[in-house]
């Protein structure tokens, strides 16, 4: 599966999705910030699991742009 990517200004995240370790699925989201200083990563997890990842990517795309959102540039 290719990454999906959002970007607003100079921050840019990236969604994907993990197997748990009770068979379900759990969104993520990295976030980075491309401002010269620093290429250091934030992920953020889905709170709950997915029974499958069509769902669990959902779920973090969802988060992604709740994220973006949430940004005061």
């Amino acid at each position: 599966m290719e990454d999906t990517t959002y970007t607003k200004d100079i921050y840019t995240e990236t969604i994907g999705v993990r197997a748990t370790d009770s068979g379900q699925f759990q969104g993520l989201v990295s976030l980075t910030r491309d401002d010269g200083e620093s290429d250091d990563a934030t992920l953020y997890e889905v709170e709950s699991a997915s029974e499958n990842e069509s769902e669990a990517l959902e779920e973090a795309r969802a988060l992604a742009h709740r994220i973006l959102g949430a940004i005061e540039l």
